[in-house]
């Protein structure tokens, strides 16, 4: 048995026409998160095909749906209807390998001040060459990173306080797509400790990389970083400009 309390989480996983990835990476969230307390809640993100449907009737899963387009808007859809102390977010497309939950409980009980655990990707669907040149690529700049600002999010593997996230106003929902994760360890790191830990990962799929190309996607999220980071904007398009507030809206 674990020496400290447990906490209680929720997963939020926002998806978009998902169908062929979803159920692999519910039953990796069951498989491995033995917690009294396990909410998965899956928001679906204006999908067009079956993707809700085959989640639905997972047990123990929740669909929601959120018709704005964004992955922030998904995200923070799931964060209104969670419950958990613990906020988890991942990618449809993710899976959590062995470890994974313990590593969770054992890094929150272990510093109460850290608000925010995040790790890297390992790819289980490219060819070794690729994989070994993407991974080797997150061991080069996310480090690095790290230690120069002091916080660093995937947010495909990011797991918050539901405290944090409700004192900076949740995740901001102009960000549409590129720079959202660092915006939203940016904002955390301002009320506690944000965490990247290299050996913190998830299974997440390669396909945009293979689609992409490697080294276009990983400029294209430099890019994205550096400029979220210098004017709180991204710099390719994916930035919606506020407009009047909407009915419990966060704040910013």
């Amino acid at each position: 048995m674990a020496a400290y309390p447990l906490m209680t989480i929720s997963f939020v996983i926002p998806a978009y026409n998902e169908e062929g990835y979803i159920e692999a990476c519910i039953e990796s969230i069951r498989k491995h998160w033995t917690s009294d307390f396990l909410e998965i809640i899956v928001v679906d993100n204006a999908s067009t095909d079956g993707t809700a449907a085959k989640a639905a009737v997972i047990p123990g899963v929740r669909v929601v749906k959120e018709t704005r387009r964004g992955t922030n808007w998904a995200r923070e859809r799931g964060f209104r209807e969670s419950r958990g102390e613990l906020v988890a977010y991942l990618d449809a497309d993710a899976r959590i390998p062995h470890g994974w939950a313990a590593k969770v409980q054992k890094e929150f009980a272990a510093n109460p001040k850290l608000v925010c655990l995040s790790g890297p990707f390992r790819y289980y669907d490219l060819s070794l060459r690729t994989r070994i040149l993407a991974e080797g690529l997150w061991w080069i700049f996310a480090p690095i990173t790290y230690r120069i600002l002091g916080y660093a999010a995937l947010g495909a593997n990011l797991v918050a306080r539901r405290d944090a996230l409700t004192e900076i106003g949740g995740l901001d929902t102009t960000l549409v797509f590129h720079g959202d994760d660092t915006d939203t360890a940016r904002r955390l790191s301002k009320v506690g400790k944000v965490k990247f830990d290299m050996g913190f990962f998830v299974l997440g799929s390669g396909r945009r990389l293979a689609k992409d190309g490697i080294f276009k996607l990983y400029i294209t999220y430099g890019l994205n970083f550096l400029w979220i980071i210098r004017t709180h904007r991204p710099y390719t398009e994916g930035y919606v400009p506020p407009g009047p507030p909407e009915k419990n809206s966060p704040g910013r």
